[in-house]
C-alpha cells in the first residue's frame, strides 16, 4: 500500500499498482471492461474545452487534454475521448502524472509505469498509437510550468 493520497473518485482503485495487481489476473476480456470503467470514472470534461488547441495529434480517437493548475503547485488534467477504452488508457496515463508537480512529472517515467498493462500487444495498434503524442504533451506542458 501507497501512503499517497488518494486523489481518484470514491469507490475507483486509485493507485497504479492496485489496478496493475488486478489487471494481471484478468482475460482480455475483463482487461477490456477494466479500461472501460477506468475511463468511465474520469472526472467529466467540459466540452467547451474539447476544441482544436486541446485536440491531442496523431490518435485514431479523439483524445483532448486540458491542463489547469492544481493545488500546491501541481497540475491537473482534464482529459476525455470518444472511445471508451482509449478513455481508459487515457485514465492510466493520468493516474502516472495526476497533481503532480512539473518537476515530478518530468522526472516519471511515464512510460515505464505503463510497461507492465503491455498495453501495445493487449490492443490494436490504432488504439495505442495515441499514447506517446500524450505524454509528449504532458511533458511538454510540465516543461511550461
Amino acid at each position: 500500500m501507497s501512503a499517497r493520497a488518494n486523489h481518484g473518485s470514491a469507490g475507483t482503485m486509485s493507485d497504479l499498482a492496485e489496478i496493475r495487481d488486478e489487471y494481471e489476473f484478468l482475460d482480455a476480456d475483463d482487461r477490456y471492461r477494466l479500461l472501460i470503467d477506468l475511463g468511465r470514472a474520469l472526472e467529466p470534461m467540459p466540452d467547451a474545452l474539447k476544441t482544436d488547441a486541446t485536440l491531442v495529434r496523431g490518435c485514431s480517437a479523439s483524445v483532448w487534454v486540458y491542463p489547469t493548475k492544481g493545488d500546491n503547485d501541481g497540475l491537473h488534467f482534464l482529459a476525455d475521448s470518444n472511445a471508451a477504452i482509449t478513455k481508459g488508457i487515457i485514465a492510466l496515463v493520468l493516474k502516472t502524472v495526476q497533481d503532480r508537480t512539473p518537476a515530478e512529472i518530468l522526472a516519471t517515467d511515464i512510460e515505464g509505469e505503463l510497461a507492465p498493462f503491455d498495453l501495445r500487444n493487449q490492443l490494436s495498434s490504432n488504439r495505442t498509437q495515441g499514447i506517446p503524442n500524450m505524454i509528449a504533451l504532458i511533458r511538454e506542458t510540465a516543461g511550461r510550468y
